[in-house]
């Protein structure tokens, strides 16, 4: 998908030297890039207001958000316009939701939070420095809302995984420059596993991500729901099949 606008502000096209591959930066000699902080969400009337008073204070700097939600019955859009920027109607797709925010987006730079995330007042700061640094590109780290041993351990194997990889996942508010989002088509609009997709796309096309330590709080609310071991083993199998081709929409069923 192409994001219109204009370029983005201090944005240059640069070589990477160990590779000879083109890879769109921020200039560091350039003002800090504006965020567009872009949040999917579908009936998130619980939980979104408490991210948007997390951002409340970037917002206040002059960045942007907008929530692109995906058909809520239950209020969200009432509750999330005195905390946002821009409101969206759109046809529900966690992938055709955060393209059509991307689209209407005025910033340098997009950040992708999930609706049920919590933004620990470093994580911006951390961000912002790694833009301002010339990635491209990055991810934080995350760690679970519930409490007890084996949340914390699948947290680590979230982040220690991420970090082999080079690819990222939505719990880990995916951020890009808009050049370079724009240079890899956004996310292909797909049912299920669109995060991994543009992490592939974006590790082809300018590098491994960069990596922000504070960490994201993301719920842990599916684990809790489905049993942690029965969550994690779906997770794998969905990853899998994915990785040998399976049909999104198959695994999106399968998900849900």
């Amino acid at each position: 998908m192409s994001v219109p606008g204009h370029p983005a502000r201090g944005l240059r096209l640069a070589v990477a030297p160990s590779s000879g591959s083109r890879m769109h930066v921020l200039d560091p000699d350039m003002p800090p890039p504006r965020l567009s902080i872009i949040i999917p969400c579908l009936n998130e009337v619980a939980r979104l207001p408490m991210l948007l008073n997390d951002l409340a204070p970037l917002r206040n700097l002059g960045h942007e958000i907008i929530v692109a939600d995906g058909g809520s019955t239950d209020g969200t859009l009432e509750q999330a316009a005195p905390g946002a920027d821009r409101l969206l109607r759109c046809t529900a797709g966690r992938a055709r939701q955060m393209n059509a925010g991307a689209a209407a987006a005025r910033g340098d730079a997009f950040w992708f939070l999930h609706a049920d995330t919590r933004v620990p007042h470093s994580v911006p700061a951390g961000v912002l420095a790694v833009l301002r640094g010339g990635r491209a590109w990055g991810r934080c780290r995350v760690r679970l809302s519930g409490e007890g041993l084996v949340l914390r351990a699948i947290a680590g194997l979230m982040n220690l995984r991420s970090c082999l990889t080079g690819i990222a996942t939505g719990d880990q508010g995916i951020f890009v420059t808009r050049a370079a989002f724009d240079a890899v088509g956004g996310f292909p609009e797909i049912a299920l596993m669109e995060d991994v997709a543009l992490s592939r796309a974006l590790k082809r096309g300018v590098g491994r991500p960069a990596c922000i330590r504070p960490c994201l709080v993301t719920s842990s609310r599916r684990w809790e729901r489905r049993g942690v071991w029965r969550t994690v083993l779906l997770m794998w199998r969905l990853r899998l099949a994915y990785w040998l081709g399976a049909d999104p929409a198959e695994l999106a069923r399968r998900y849900r």
